[in-house]
């Protein structure tokens, strides 16, 4: 069920954030948008630890702000994979990353899930 809400919250910040950012786009169906979600959740279970081991050292010389830059990275690996998500630079990558991790905060926040 987690997993679930998980995908939700994620096609639903992707789509929040291509409602408000220039850049970002999404012309796509719904289950494309779930598509974007569940790849999203993805790339973060597997991908990100990963890449946040490697870059550690990055990660503490900039006190966790390379995280973003990590974040963003993945964002963009997401639009090259998902068919109707088309991101048009690093800017609306950035800027679509805090949308969605505020997006995501917000919703987990207020039914409660807490990552473990």
């Amino acid at each position: 069920m987690q997993t679930i809400i998980q995908i939700i919250s994620n096609a639903l910040a992707v789509s929040i954030s291509a409602y408000l950012l220039p850049g970002l786009d999404f012309s796509g169906s719904w289950w494309q948008l779930m598509l974007a979600g569940a790849i999203l959740g993805i790339i973060n279970t597997f991908i990100k630890p990963i890449l946040k081991l490697i870059f550690s050292p990055f990660i503490l010389i900039t006190l966790g702000l390379f995280t973003v830059v990590i974040n963003t990275s993945l964002l963009i690996l997401v639009a090259l994979i998902v068919p109707g998500l088309s991101i048009s630079g690093f800017w609306p990558a950035f800027w679509g990353v805090i949308i969605i991790s505020l997006t995501n905060y917000a919703i987990n926040t207020i039914i409660g899930y807490k990552e473990e």
